[in-house]
Order: C-alpha cells, then structure tokens, then sequence
C-alpha cells in the first residue's frame, strides 16, 4: 500500500538498510507472495529470506515461526511491517544492551507501553493494559542481544498457552525475558506512524504529502484529460486519469484508472478501478474496482464494488 506515493514496505526497508542492515528475515501470510515478489523485484540484491506464518497467532508467534532464521544470531533488530518511523537507529544498534523503541502517546491503552526506571531501562513491558501506569508506547523497534532467551521465552508462552487478547504476543515474551534478567534501553523515537490503522493511514499520507520529496511536482505532472489536481497529490506511473477531480492528499499507485469521479483525503492502490464515484478519507486496496459511489471505504487488495 502506498503512502505519499512510496509503499508502507520501502520506508521500513530503506531505513534499515541505510542503517547498516544487510540480512533480513520477512515473515509472510495471507497474499504474501504480493509481497515477497515486490521485494524480490524492487531489491533484487537484498540478502532476503521469507518465512510464513501459516496462521495469524500474534508477534510473537510471529518470531517463533522465523526460530530457524534466526537461532545462530548473536542478535537480531525487529520492525514491525506496518509502521513507519523516523529515528536514528544507531542509537538502538550501537548500544551494548537490548532496546525498546518507545515514544510518548495520548491515549497508551492502544499500544503496548513500557514503564521504565530512572535510567531509561524497561522494568515493565504490557500489551494494550486497561490502565496504564505510563505513557510510554512500544513503537515496534527492538534490538534483542539474548536470541536463546527471546526464542526460550516465546516457547514458553506456547508451551504454557499464556495468551493476550488471545495471541502469543512479542511484549509477554519480552516480559519474561526482563524477569530472567535482560537488561532493555528505551530509545526514543522522534516520529513514528502505526499504519495498521486506516485514520493513521490516511493523516500519516496527508502529512508527508506536505513535505518536501514527497507530492509529485506540478511541473512533472502529466495532462489528464479534462481532470482538475488539487495538491499536495502523489500518482504513480501509467495512470488513465479522465472527467476528475484529485486532492488534496491523495496518493494515487501505479497503473491506477479513474473516471467521472472526485477523490481527495484517500489511498488508492496499484491497479485499482474508480467509475463515478465520491471518495473521501477512503483506502482501495491493489487491484479493487469501486463503481457509482459516494461514501467513505476501506476495501482490500482485489475487491470489486458496483453501487450501481
């Protein structure tokens, strides 16, 4: 899914590699092979290995499914692939303990939080707690030094069925990693953007789109016929554009057809079919088809609607 005109993916992989990251490990599931194939195509020379989670069992279970990938590492750094942050992550790479992105939020009963000593390090780690002790979120960013201990902390959370919000969650097995001693750093991270969430989704695009190297240039923009753009927009290559009206903040993928429509505050994705339609703050997913519609949506990948 595009944000400001660049996938949710290239943001998390590009900043790990400019990082100093060389070796990856992507845990797949449902349409992963959407996403292995893009990878595979658009970093041809990325030391990549896929592994899939067959059945949606939490973070944690997550990390359990790539044991393999990783038990020989000394240690490994975690992002999740649905968050786009801004951080120095040699702050986090460079420390000689086990990190924590963390950054203050308003309302922490969505995220899990960290309740930290008074030298920044996790004395608590809690997944979406009913009432937080802290306002401080885990952003999905850590550095783990001890792979035995996380891959043993996670066994036994599966072993034992110790589940929250009925997952095996990455946060639980940190916990018990924190109660066996492993030291954790809370790093602060300076921007960071849960795109899990569609209303995150579309501010987070709305606000890159207003900074520089993101909107498309008005200069470079091709003519669309009869069509009216309202910037900041970013569209993608080998669009069919007629009859419209787009923007403010919208990103639009590549190969994306529009016609008799008006869309502004939204995503569309590559492939994607809008005929006389009114979308606002709306998400199409790759390849959807939306006819004769005037609402808000949130559809995914491959999905065609006709109001008509």
């Amino acid at each position: 899914m595009p944000v400001a005109g660049k996938p949710i993916i290239c943001f998390i992989i590009d900043k790990l590699v400019e990082s100093g990251l060389s070796d990856f490990v992507f845990v797949i599931g449902y349409l992963g092979e959407k996403v292995r194939d893009f990878i595979e195509t658009r970093y041809p020379r990325l030391n990549a290995e896929f592994v899939y989670q067959e059945s949606r069992e939490g973070s944690g279970h997550a990390v359990w499914t790539a044991r393999e990938a990783i038990e020989d590492e000394e240690e490994i750094f975690i992002a999740f692939g649905d968050t786009i942050f801004d951080a120095d992550l040699s702050q986090m790479l460079d420390c000689p303990y086990s990190c924590l992105g963390v950054k203050k939020v308003d309302n922490p009963r969505e995220f899990g939080v960290a309740e930290l000593n008074a030298e920044d390090f996790a004395v608590r780690v809690v997944e979406k707690p009913r009432i937080p002790k802290t306002n401080m979120a885990i952003v999905g960013l850590y550095k783990v030094k001890n792979v035995p201990l996380l891959l043993r902390s996670v066994e036994r959370l599966m072993q034992e069925n110790i589940r929250t919000f009925g997952e095996i969650q990455l946060t639980d097995a940190l916990q018990l990693m924190i109660e066996e001693g492993e030291r954790f750093k809370a790093v602060p991270v300076q921007n960071w953007f849960d795109c899990g969430r569609k209303e995150v989704l579309l501010e987070t695009n709305a606000m890159l789109l207003s900074q520089r190297g993101y909107a498309v240039d008005a200069l470079t923009l091709p003519v669309f016929d009869n069509t009216i753009i309202i910037h900041p927009v970013a569209i993608g290559d080998n669009c069919r554009i007629v009859n419209s009206i787009i923007g403010p903040n919208v990103t639009i993928g590549n190969g994306v057809s529009i016609s008799d429509s008006i869309i502004r505050d939204s995503i569309i994705g590559n492939q994607a079919s809008l005929e006389d339609v009114v979308l606002r703050h709306s998400v199409v997913g790759i390849g959807s088809s939306v006819r004769g519609l005037n609402l808000a949506l949130n559809i995914g990948d491959d999905t065609e609607i006709d109001f008509r």
